[in-house]
């Protein structure tokens, strides 16, 4: 399926993800010691960074006009999304950083030639990290799913403190609420 359009999306249209319960082991677990690969060529191994770190995971941003990865991707419940979930923690970035995160980060499988693409083609202002290798998505054993012989993370964000998650959203939907509904419990929740 031709991807012309990555966001523009009628959500009521779309399948929202369940509670599965796959993210419920996570709140209050220490990140590993597992170095990721960002975007900008540094690696970045969250469990050392001190303060408020919002992460959030999403499964495969896409291109415009090129092919998606199945043809039935907007079907698959929590799929669709990845790049209006970007653009909201773009767009909310320097208010995400007034609220208290001293990092923010977005993570996916893809490797970091992909994401790279859509960092400067989206114009991002923070790095995204590669899990390509699932070190990291299976130390913490996050929620994922199986399309097309890949892995990928489900939809998710957290809120890590010194280390430490201090609190999850899942299932994420609609992923372009995402960043609001983090910058909420930001200023709710003052580190």
């Amino acid at each position: 399926m031709n991807q012309p359009n990555l966001m523009g999306v009628d959500w009521s249209t779309i399948p929202a993800p369940v509670d599965d319960g796959a993210a419920k082991h996570l709140k209050g677990t220490a990140i590993p010691a597992v170095a990721l690969r960002a975007t900008d060529g540094s690696s970045v191994t969250l469990s050392s960074l001190s303060g408020r770190v919002v992460l959030f995971a999403y499964p495969r941003t896409g291109e415009p006009g090129k092919i998606g990865l199945v043809d039935d991707w907007d079907m698959i419940p929590g799929a669709r999304g990845c790049t209006p979930q970007t653009c909201s923690f773009r767009d909310l970035f320097k208010d995400l950083k007034e609220a208290g995160a001293q990092h923010v980060f977005g993570i996916s499988t893809q490797d970091t030639d992909y994401q790279r693409e859509m960092v400067e083609r989206l114009h991002v202002p923070f790095q995204v990290l590669s899990d390509s290798d699932l070190a990291l998505t299976r130390a913490l054993n996050l929620p994922t799913m199986d399309v097309a012989g890949l892995t990928l993370i489900k939809r998710l964000a957290l809120i890590i403190d010194n280390g430490k998650i201090t609190h999850v959203f899942y299932p994420v939907f609609p992923p372009d609420r995402n960043a609001g509904d983090v910058l909420e419990w930001l200023q709710a929740n003052p580190a």
